[in-house]
């Protein structure tokens, strides 16, 4: 059974009036609604079916990569060394240890400025769900576990449960402002933390790893993540190397020419 509307939600902006029809309709006779909602309700199921596949799918590769990542750190040193070596051959010996610094300091940066916010934010929104008594804080808190690592605003998650807070909670008006505040400030957070945990310890820019990272994501998955921003910083890091080296080119001509003139 569901329990039926308040008069306010039919006073919603746009979808007011037929998110309060809809559900009346539900509350006072839940057969007859499934009958008229019937094509809405499969495609929304069919939906929620995709999503739950590929967060399953996402859950799944998660897993193996943390496994993988824990064989390797079994051999973090000895793959160090290699992969440094490899680097050596390809670009020098001191570009090559440039190089496997900055993919390290990358890869550190990614894991901050996105699994270290997105965990934050999951955790304190998961404790701010069970102080306001939201039902199922620990599902909400993995949602938005979910949307803060895929670079998607977290309001997205907190303006859903501030509105049924509002409309269904029994709490005072008091409660419901300190609680909406709370839920507004934590989804804006990432705003203070990305830039202080993004780029951090690390020579490149946090513009260009964060989108390297968001790029990276939405063309290869949680892998793209890291991969893209490790692409990126290195590409910008063997720009910025070679404009350097014609700008000191340039000034070793310039001082060349000088030196006869100067003899003389």
């Amino acid at each position: 059974e569901l329990p039926a509307p308040d008069a306010k939600v039919a006073e919603w902006p746009i979808i007011g009036e037929q998110v309060y029809k809809a559900w009346n309709t539900a509350s006072n006779n839940f057969p007859q609604f499934l009958i008229d909602y019937k094509p809405k309700l499969e495609k929304i199921g069919m939906a929620a079916v995709d999503m739950f596949g590929d967060a399953i799918g996402t859950t799944f590769l998660l897993i193996g990569a943390l496994i993988i990542a824990g064989i390797m750190m079994a051999w973090a040193k000895p793959g160090g060394n290699a992969t440094r070596r490899i680097l050596c051959r390809f670009a020098g010996s001191k570009n090559g240890t440039e190089l496997q610094s900055l993919i390290v300091q990358t890869v550190n940066s990614v894991a901050l400025g996105v699994l270290g916010v997105a965990f934050i934010q999951a955790l304190i929104f998961g404790i701010g769900f069970v102080l306001a008594g939201i039902p199922a804080a620990g599902i909400l808190a993995g949602v938005v576990l979910f949307v803060a690592i895929m670079q998607l605003p977290t309001l997205i998650v907190a303006v859903p449960i501030i509105i049924l807070m509002w409309t269904v909670g029994d709490h005072s008006i008091i409660i419901n402002i300190i609680f909406t505040v709370y839920f507004l400030l934590i989804a804006v957070s990432d705003n203070v933390l990305k830039p202080m945990l993004f780029g951090r310890g690390c020579n490149t820019p946090m513009p260009i790893i964060l989108i390297g990272a968001i790029g990276g994501m939405f063309n290869a998955g949680m892998i793209g993540m890291f991969l893209g921003a490790i692409l990126l910083a290195l590409g910008y890091q063997i720009f910025m190397d070679w404009s350097r080296e014609f700008e000191l080119e340039e000034v070793v001509e310039t001082v060349a020419s000088e030196i006869p003139e100067k003899t003389d």
